[in-house]
């Protein structure tokens, strides 16, 4: 595996090795430690900042019935859903994953075999596993850390990778040295896009690419708040919050991909999975029944213009 080179996320600036499991910027003195095999880099002001969001989240996905008690269920993944509870869910993400082979990783494999890959919302790290097991270098990084919906799942896998808690805004990477980062059904949970964006192409090398995918995208902008205020109030009649403790859009736009496509100086390449004729029928049924626009789930590759 390829080493992965650490920064302080409050700097940015190299790290000195205190020993196998700690890490210490020589400027401030910020200390980083690896527990359970997780490296813990969440800057210690932002620590608290999310306790809301990780204990509202986890308490969400345990009552949905989310993960499971031995490898099999996490080694199927994307493919098939062992529990059966979102067996739909997973198809979509297998074909997204699919697409995602078919047309970044298979491509790039071809100059290089071995890859240094950025799992950005890993979440049980399935992707990590699945694109390690191509041989390529993986870096899974999530605020989630338990052990049956978050990094903590990596236990389960048969394939190596690196289980990093960080938040998208302050990377603990050295910059230029990945492949690819990819947000992973994750960039609408950022706070803020362009910033997301920015740290992602700091640390890719000058020709790597950048990908989001399985994010909501609307045409409209009232459609994607409307979608935002259902989720809102489903949360709240289901769990008693609203789980809005961090303040995200929850979706994204056209128009604002165009506009990050030019300020983040990238040039963006649009594919979309086949999710079967249902999927397809989707815009066209919420028309007829004079409800709001339906999400469209694409696969968004980047790269910086030359």
């Amino acid at each position: 595996m390829s080493e992965l080179t650490f920064a302080c996320p409050l700097c940015r600036g190299a790290l000195s090795q205190v020993h196998e499991h700690l890490l210490r910027c020589p400027q401030d003195g910020s200390e980083y430690s690896s527990e359970a095999g997780i490296w813990h880099f969440l800057r210690p002001e932002r620590r608290g900042y999310f306790e809301q969001f990780i204990a509202e989240y986890e308490l969400v996905r345990r009552e949905e019935g989310r993960g499971s008690e031995g490898p099999a269920f996490y080694r199927a993944l994307p493919f098939e859903d062992l529990t059966g509870k979102f067996s739909g869910d997973w198809k979509i993400r297998a074909r997204s994953f699919m697409t995602l082979l078919g047309k970044v990783i298979i491509p790039l494999e071809k100059a290089s075999p071995s890859l240094k890959i950025l799992d950005l919302g890993a979440g049980n790290g399935w992707l990590s596993n699945r694109l390690a097991g191509r041989g390529h270098s993986l870096a899974a990084v999530d605020l989630l850390t338990n052990g049956f919906d978050g990094l903590g799942a990596y236990v389960f896998y048969e394939r190596a990778f690196v289980p990093v808690q960080a938040e998208f805004q302050f990377l603990p990477f050295t910059e230029g040295q990945f492949d690819l980062a990819i947000f992973n059904a994750s960039l609408h949970y950022a706070e803020n896009y362009p910033t997301a964006l920015e740290e992602a192409l700091r640390v890719l090398k000058p020709d790597g690419r950048v990908v989001i995918l399985d994010s909501p995208v609307y045409h409209d902008p009232e459609s994607g708040k409307k979608m935002a205020q259902e989720r809102e109030a489903y949360f709240q009649t289901r769990f008693g919050f609203k789980s809005n403790s961090i303040p995200s859009q929850h979706y994204l736009t056209f128009q604002q991909l165009g506009a990050l496509e030019k300020q983040m100086g990238l040039k963006w390449e649009t594919f979309t999975p086949f999710y079967g004729v249902g999927w397809m029928l989707k815009p066209w049924r919420a028309w007829v029944r004079g409800r709001r626009e339906p999400a469209k789930f694409l696969l968004i590759a980047g790269q910086r213009r030359q």
